[in-house]
């Protein structure tokens, strides 16, 4: 007779591998076994450098009769599954007297809400992150507390923007206000973090010699896994055994293939040389962390603050932050338009993927809230009010979607920080200059 329940937190087990488990609908109690399992909610932010073309970025119109700007046009499809917010601000990512270091202060501002000290030494301070804060308070119901992610590894130490330290462009985690959380931008690794981090380190030379995935050294587990499951849960599980494979077997190429007419230059082992590529993995990875529920909360950086990264996928081959400072000359706006609209695509495509994540009755994107932004607005102005703030998700029912809220000037941010932390359960309180949680719903 097949079993009825299985624990939340149930892995699979092989030679030095643990691999946890997507959500199944075998896993709720006996005793409740009338009652859908409930699947937990998870948070992510989504950082990108350099501001936005904002005319082709707000929306058109409010609540639910409202139109995307041209350049998230690509979320069209989403539409239903995001609050687009306009009104909010990140006052301490501003000069506030200490002069020049817009682009510093966006990303170490961004989630903390607090005025970065200008230093390029080692007594950097900022104010600890919404996703650290929150870890803090329900990091301990997961393997790992977080997960912070990126495309570009930076620097910790040395003067990047203005007399800014680059720890305060290159992160915008931070554990404590002097102690940034490194980010991870090597998609095998991220992956180890995830799913690898109790292997011995023979296990993985061996399983790197014979090229066997992590699925091999589960397989015997899994086979008794799967004598206890009923049709739906076997389905869901050979889809996510599949999605792990086809994330290593692209990791491993990423490693071993190169386009041919690049130039010489001297890239981090493992990291794939087309950004695309990149970027997806990068995604996929958070989307398999929060499908196994191996974290609820993570932050993944598209690029570093001040980024000048060329995006040859759609013709652009001036620096992004140079062309962000466009003076208004029009094949500029084009241009940064045009990774606006990149940056989109890509997101949405992981919105596509997220939704087709099955969970019970619902799927993964709508038991996560995912913040898509920046505390630039205007890169040319250095404008750090009115930012461009998308929130993708119904947060396991605490978020309202399928609307455009127009907040008053001045809102801060870290107000709708607040409300998304309440949404997975930490009531962090307060962080940096919030006053009070948005309304979500």
């Amino acid at each position: 007779m097949k079993s009825t329940y299985i624990h939340r937190r149930t892995v699979l087990r092989g030679t030095g591998t643990a691999l946890s488990l997507p959500f199944l609908n075998i896993m709720h109690a006996a005793s409740a076994a009338s009652t859908a399992a409930v699947a937990p909610t998870r948070m992510a932010f989504v950082f990108f450098p350099n501001g936005a073309i904002m005319d082709r970025w707000k929306p058109d119109g409010e609540g639910t009769e409202f139109e995307l700007g041209e350049s998230l046009k690509p979320l069209e499809s989403h539409k239903s599954d995001l609050l687009v917010m306009t009104g909010l601000t990140q006052h301490h990512a501003r000069a506030n007297g200490d002069g020049g270091g817009d682009h510093a202060r966006n990303a170490s501002a961004f989630l903390t809400g607090a005025q970065p000290r200008k230093t390029a030494g080692a007594d950097i301070e900022v104010g600890i992150s919404a996703d650290q804060a929150a870890a803090k308070l329900i990091g301990d119901q997961t393997r790992l507390p977080s997960l912070e992610l990126g495309i570009e590894r930076g620097r910790n130490a040395g003067n990047c923007d203005s007399g800014y330290s680059c720890a305060y462009s290159t992160n915008i985690s931070w554990k404590s206000p002097n102690t940034p959380t490194a980010k991870e931008i090597n998609p095998r690794l991220a992956f180890e973090r995830i799913f690898g981090s109790r292997e011995a380190a023979a296990t993985q030379e061996r399983r790197q010699r014979f090229r066997k995935s992590i699925l091999d050294f589960v397989s015997e587990d899994a086979g008794r896994l799967q004598d206890k499951l009923g049709g739906t849960d076997r389905q869901k599980l050979d889809e996510y055994f599949t999605s792990v494979r086809e994330v290593e077997q692209r990791i491993d190429r990423a490693n071993h293939l190169r386009p041919k007419d690049i130039p010489e230059v001297n890239l981090p082992a493992g990291v794939p040389a087309e950004l695309s590529e990149h970027l997806r993995l990068m995604y996929d990875i958070m989307l398999l962390s929060f499908q196994t529920d191996s974290t609820r909360i993570a932050t993944f950086m598209v690029g570093d603050a001040g980024c000048n990264r060329t995006y040859r996928e759609v013709d652009v081959i001036g620096g992004h932050h140079q062309l962000s400072h466009h003076r208004d000359d029009e094949e500029k706006i084009a241009q940064i338009a045009k990774i606006d609209k990149y940056l989109a695509e890509q997101f949405a495509e992981f919105l596509t993927r997220m939704k087709a994540v099955q969970e019970g009755d619902s799927n993964l994107l709508d038991n996560s809230m995912i913040l898509y932004g920046s505390a630039i607005s205007d890169a040319n102005r250095h404008d750090h009010h009115d930012l461009p703030i998308v929130v993708a998700g119904r947060g396991g029912g605490s978020v309202k979607t399928g609307r455009a809220v127009h907040h008053p000037n001045e809102t801060p941010l870290n107000n709708l920080l607040l409300a998304m932390a309440h949404g997975v359960g930490a009531d962090i309180g307060e962080l940096g200059d919030s006053t009070e949680q948005v309304n979500l719903l």
